[in-house]
């Protein structure tokens, strides 16, 4: 493994996936040394991680000019995305944006276009599709890759959560002002998306989907609050909701280079109001050979199936889960990582890509799959609209 304490990284925003940025860095032995956020934010969370430069008001020019980051993440809401990034990459700054990349086409392209500018000696620029980082995703893809199910047939799943079940249930991202006007879909929707075409190694190339609002009306606190904070009810006040809780889509993918993939369908249920479930991102790949199952709620375990002969829990860090991941796991079978150690593994890809030249492999999602993302969710929220397949 690389030593990757020699690069800096600034973070901008301090909600609910900013300090899952900082500890994944940190784990990784690199440095944090800005925080950009609300003035009150920004000294809050520097004082709470020991980070030397604090910049409020949001100032994130000021903290692309600072000549103590080399790489920035941009954790803000989603319409703040595409202007911070541009910024960052005119002061060559290597990034990390979350997901999704900006909230319309004619704004990623820019974005895209900027990353290209910048050629082969340009900064590196990554969008946080995490979940291609956990070892069982990284596993199936191989298993596809190598042929192991043969030539794939169809892939099914979902993604679901409940923390927007109840009409009080409130974030930022249910307002399409400020997250975009596909939400459920747009959210998390995208990382099953993401997911499944690094598997297959093929890109998503025409959907059909249908969405919904079970919440016309929701109420909202006065203030902003953090994801997944819990608000008095009485305090609350009404609003109409103009994106949706819940959608299914349809997919058909195009081909891949290692040729067990062609015109894959898949489908996909997606929803932020299926009580019981906190974060459901489960798949299934089913081939000419066999078949493989996984859930991110059970994320070291994968389901092998066969039609002929007793099927497989296999195990992380155990034979058939461990030699194809073994760059992407650090604790030994029988001892669980999750959510946080894919992010973590998410950036030591792309520090070591930083760090090495661009010499290693980019598995990382890249500005240009950022774009295609946001152009499949244009073309779902299309395609519920005209209630047909729409080709992305």
């Amino acid at each position: 493994m690389t030593p990757l304490h020699h690069l800096r990284a600034g973070i901008i925003g301090t909600g609910f996936i900013g300090p899952v940025h900082i500890e994944a860095l940190k784990r990784l032995g690199i440095q944090v040394t800005a925080i950009c956020a609300s003035s009150k934010s920004a000294r809050k969370t520097a004082e709470m991680w020991g980070i030397e430069e604090a910049y409020g008001d949001y100032d994130h020019e000021a903290m692309f000019a600072s000549p103590n980051v080399d790489v920035v993440h941009i954790t803000s809401p989603n319409k703040a995305h595409v202007e911070q990034c541009l910024g960052a990459l005119a002061m060559g700054k290597h990034v990390i944006c979350e997901k999704p990349l900006g909230m319309t086409t004619a704004e990623t392209a820019l974005v895209v276009d900027a990353v290209k500018k910048g050629g082969k000696a340009g900064p590196v620029f990554a969008v946080n599709y995490m979940c291609r980082f956990f070892p069982a995703v990284l596993q199936m893809r191989a298993l596809v890759e190598r042929g192991d199910l043969g030539e794939i047939i169809h892939v099914q799943g979902h993604f679901f959560q409940d923390w927007l079940l109840h009409l009080t249930d409130y974030n930022w991202r249910v307002m399409a002002s400020e997250g975009g006007k596909l939400r459920a879909v747009g959210d998390i929707g995208t990382h099953w998306i993401d997911a499944v075409s690094f598997i297959l190694g093929a890109k998503a190339e025409s959907v059909f989907a249908h969405i919904e609002t079970f919440h016309k009306t929701r109420l909202r606190p006065k203030g902003e609050v953090k994801t997944f904070a819990k608000v008095d009810p009485k305090t609350m006040v009404p609003y109409k909701v103009d994106t949706e809780d819940f959608g299914s889509v349809l997919l058909k993918f195009g081909k891949s280079k290692h040729g067990h993939a062609n015109g894959v369908h898949a489908n996909a249920s997606i929803s932020q109001v299926a009580a019981g479930w906190k974060c459901s991102l489960a798949l299934g790949i089913y081939g000419t050979k066999g078949s493989v199952q996984w859930d991110l709620q059970q994320p070291n375990e994968i389901i092998v199936g066969h039609r002929d002969q007793p099927n497989q829990i296999l195990q992380r860090g155990t034979p058939g889960f461990l030699e194809d991941v073994a760059n992407f796991t650090d604790y030994p079978g029988g001892h669980a990582e999750g959510f946080s150690d894919a992010h973590k593994m998410h950036y030591r890809a792309v520090y070591e890509h930083i760090a090495s030249g661009k010499k290693t492999p980019a598995l990382f999602a890249t500005a240009a799959d950022g774009h295609h993302e946001v152009k499949l969710c244009e073309a779902i929220l299309e395609s519920s609209k005209a209630k047909g397949w729409v080709k992305v």
